[in-house]
């Protein structure tokens, strides 16, 4: 299910349903993932909330417990300002972009965690960006500018 709460020029609830679920199938997770597309303000106050970051985020995961996971993958939440902005940075569409952030955020429901997996996310969400027909996933755009701001000199 897809909860579209703030209007998102060219994004429509049924597009990502159909999306979702072909990412589900190609991600190997049983049960369903809600998804919604909505603020950062929301997103902000979720990330605080669940993550104790006070900033808004892209994409965040809420796996199932062990109770739900015959029935429930988790949820999804995606900013949709976020997502407007980096898409008119990477110049593609917000509905791309969104589909970027539900691949990355189903990887996360799956049991994957770049912050600590050697790469083994990255490879994944690579090789399903391709076969989904997506633009360059967050992964490869975290790892091209810390490799840019090496070159440069720039400290974390």
């Amino acid at each position: 299910m897809v909860i579209v709460s703030i209007q998102v020029p060219g994004v429509s609830a049924r597009t990502l349903e159909r999306f979702a679920a072909r990412t589900r199938r190609a991600v190997k997770l049983k049960g369903t993932v809600s998804i919604r597309v909505t603020s950062s303000r929301e997103m902000r106050q979720l990330n605080r909330r669940f993550r104790r970051k006070d900033k808004a985020t892209d994409v965040l995961s809420f796996p199932a417990g062990n109770h739900f996971s015959e029935l429930s993958a988790g949820d999804l939440a995606i900013s949709a300002q976020i997502a407007a902005a980096n898409a008119r940075r990477m110049g593609h569409s917000i509905s791309k972009e969104i589909k970027v952030l539900i691949l990355h955020g189903m990887l996360h429901l799956a049991g994957y965690d770049h912050e600590t997996d050697n790469g083994e996310m990255a490879c994944k969400e690579q090789r399903l960006r391709k076969s989904l027909g997506l633009p360059t996933a967050l992964i490869e755009r975290s790892l091209a500018s810390k490799k840019s701001d090496k070159k440069a000199g720039v400290r974390p």
